[in-house]
C-alpha cells in the first residue's frame, strides 16, 4: 500500500528542488515513488500541476509507433503514425495515474500566490537515510497531509517544520 505525503513550501523553487532530490534517491533505491507532482499557484491564482511524467507525450510516442506499425499493414505508415500519435496523445491527455489531479488542484487553490507543494505517493522508503539526504530542507516546509502512521508523520513533521538546532520538547 502506498502512502501520500503533501509538503508545502513558501517558495516554488524549493518544491522543485525537493522533487529532484527525491528522484535522485529513487535511483539509489532509497525510496520507491509511485507518483510525484509539484503543484504551484501563480500570481493570478492559476493552479498548475507539474507532473513527473508527461502522459500526453508518452501517449503520442506509443500511439505513433503502433499507428505506424498498423499503417504498414495497409501500405500507408505515415498516415497510420499520424493517426496513432494523435489518438495516443489524446488518450494520454485524459489519463490520470497516481494522485488524483482534482484533489491536488483543490488543495493548491488555497495556497498563497507563489507558493507550491510537493505531492508524493510512496510505495516503500528507507526513512532514516531519506531524511538524512533531505537535511537541506529541514525547517523549510510544512506537512499539509499524510496517510502515514502517527509516529512516522510526527517524525516527518518535526524534521521539515523545525529548524536545525531547535528542539520541540
Amino acid at each position: 500500500m502506498s502512502d501520500l505525503i503533501v509538503v508545502s513550501f513558501p517558495d516554488q523553487e524549493l518544491a522543485f528542488e525537493l522533487r529532484a532530490e527525491l528522484a535522485k534517491m529513487q535511483k539509489a533505491y532509497l525510496i520507491d515513488i509511485e507518483d510525484i507532482v509539484v503543484a504551484t499557484r501563480d500570481e493570478k491564482g492559476k493552479v498548475k500541476l507539474h507532473q513527473a511524467v508527461n502522459l500526453t507525450s508518452a501517449g503520442a510516442v506509443g500511439g505513433g509507433f503502433w499507428g505506424m506499425l498498423i499503417g504498414m499493414l495497409f501500405l500507408n505508415p505515415l498516415l497510420g503514425a499520424a493517426i496513432g500519435a494523435g489518438a495516443g496523445a489524446l488518450s494520454g491527455r485524459f489519463t490520470d495515474i497516481g494522485i488524483n489531479d482534482e484533489f491536488m488542484k483543490g488543495l493548491a487553490a488555497n495556497f498563497q500566490p507563489g507558493c507550491a507543494a510537493v505531492f508524493v505517493l510512496v510505495r516503500k522508503v528507507t526513512a532514516d537515510k531519506v531524511l538524512e539526504g533531505l537535511s537541506e530542507f529541514r525547517g523549510k516546509g510544512k506537512v499539509l497531509q499524510t496517510s502515514l502512521e502517527k509516529d512516522r508523520e510526527d517524525t516527518l513533521r518535526e524534521f521539515l517544520e523545525t529548524q536545525s538546532g531547535e528542539s520541540s520538547t
